[in-house]
């Protein structure tokens, strides 16, 4: 077991981390992936979420045995600051009409994504108009994971009657993680610098516990027993379960730790964390 996070060293954190990045314009996801996992010396990385060359922004790179955590991301909302560039003079009801694509639409993904071409739903939580200036209408966009705001923007043009497109786009947040505590590549060069110099506070600030990629599902608290099985494919049974928070839906995906805070696994509830006996946790990946 890797013990509590907070007290790892800067090989663990970089065998078992993540680094909020801040991604610049220019390079595509995959490359500033590849990128951190040069600088940081690990076997593998993951970023979460593709972003566009041109889009900047929020974008977690899970480093090691982390990148086994990738899935999670699918489970949380994703936030954006978009520009909607008008094709015309803006009408009278902008506001009202964008207020209106709010709640569950109808997408396809446009010609050049990675997924295939079928008619999808997708849900807008919330869509602010921030401020208008001329033709352009700064927009924040919260929205289910897997929505193109692209085609978002071009949509609206259509219903204001103006025609638009998008144009610049920042990704402000990416559940759990958001645009407060952003990393770019200089500083993961400078925190490794100095990692090796014997000061690991910059690396600590800069590379968090992958368990910070968890902190938006619900967890189940198990026992160190418990955990060593699990370790060997094992699911979670009633009796291994210390403690599990309330009100957590059957079939959603939680996250088990230890009772030291150390993350042993993924897995859907399929039992009730208070029985005597019964299979509680259904591994869908072992993290330990």
């Amino acid at each position: 077991m890797r013990g509590p996070p907070d007290e790892r060293d800067a090989d663990a954190l970089l065998e078992f981390g993540v680094v909020n990045l801040d991604k610049p314009p220019g390079p595509s996801a995959h490359q500033m992936t590849g990128w951190v996992r040069d600088l940081a010396g690990a076997e593998r990385a993951a970023h979460a979420g593709t972003l566009d060359p041109k889009v900047t922004g929020c974008l977690p790179v899970l480093l090691g045995d982390a990148t086994r955590l990738a899935q999670v991301f699918l489970e949380g909302a994703k936030e954006y600051v978009a520009v909607l560039e008008l094709h015309g003079r803006p009408p009278s009801d902008l506001e009202a009409v964008v207020a209106e694509f709010e709640g569950e639409l109808y997408q396809k993904p446009p010609r050049k994504s990675a997924v295939s071409r079928r008619l999808r739903t997708r849900e807008v939580y919330d869509l602010d108009l921030l401020e208008l200036r001329d033709r352009q209408a700064l927009l924040r966009i919260r929205c289910e994971s897997g929505t193109y705001v692209r085609k978002l923007c071009h949509d609206l043009g259509l219903a204001l009657g103006t025609g638009a497109h998008m144009g610049h786009l920042r990704r402000t947040a990416t559940d759990p993680f958001d645009d407060s505590d952003l990393a770019t590549l200089h500083d993961l060069a400078d925190a490794l610098a100095f990692a090796a110099e014997g000061d690991e506070e910059l690396l600590r600030q800069t590379v968090r516990p992958a368990e910070r990629a968890l902190e938006h599902l619900p967890r189940v608290v198990i026992a160190e027993s418990a955990a060593e099985q699990v370790a060997q494919g094992a699911p979670v049974y009633a009796p291994g379960v210390v403690a599990a928070d309330g009100g957590v839906e059957r079939g959603r995906l939680l996250a088990c730790y230890t009772p030291d805070g150390a993350a042993v696994c993924l897995g859907r509830l399929v039992g009730d964390p208070d029985a005597e006996r019964g299979e509680v946790v259904r591994l869908e990946r072992v993290l330990v």
